[in-house]
């Protein structure tokens, strides 16, 4: 038996002579096998990326069938993948609620008032209270994005919450 001259792909002109190659037939092979949707170009180059990385432990003989393995396994995990996403998709969110009709209407009411309560506050506290409560902002980081300090950021949120709670009567049993 022949011992082969190269032990491994590292060399840049024999890898790249192996993707002159293989690479159009077997992007054509993916394609015939699973269709455009899955990308298989894209597949083809990913292989051959892992057939880089692993140059060294691949001998010459063996890059067709490790080309063809892996891209051939990565486009059965896209087909899966797709298969997922498919299922998830066709998963319909429920359209129905167990809230009554009543704690609907309480709620709405509710929003309704405090939409009201927080534009009658002054425009510094209500932007100091909704950095702080509606994006969760710590003091020290209202105050930052406010160019103010740290107790100015925290008298306006404490002031705007102490508005809100005389405007709201459900705040006041808190």
């Amino acid at each position: 038996m022949q011992k082969p001259l190269h032990q491994n792909i590292c060399d840049k002109l024999r890898f790249s002579k192996l993707y002159e190659k293989y690479a159009q037939t077997l992007s054509n092979i993916l394609l015939y096998k699973y269709g455009s949707l899955a990308n298989p170009s894209d597949k083809v180059q990913e292989a051959f990326i892992k057939l880089w990385e692993n140059c060294s432990k691949i001998t010459p003989q063996a890059a067709k069938s490790y080309l063809y393995t892996t891209a051939n396994n990565m486009m059965l995990n896209e087909v899966k993948h797709q298969k997922v996403v498919l299922k998830h998709q066709q998963i319909k969110p429920r359209d129905y609620t167990n809230e009554s009709p009543e704690y609907i209407m309480r709620k709405n009411e509710f929003l309704q008032r405090f939409e009201r309560a927080l534009s009658e506050l002054k425009e510094e506290e209500r932007v100091a209270f909704l950095l702080s409560k509606a994006e969760g902002k710590t003091h020290k980081e209202v105050s930052e994005t406010l160019g103010i300090t740290k107790k100015v950021a925290e008298h306006r949120i404490y002031a705007a919450l102490h508005k809100l709670k005389d405007a709201l009567e459900e705040l006041k049993q808190r």
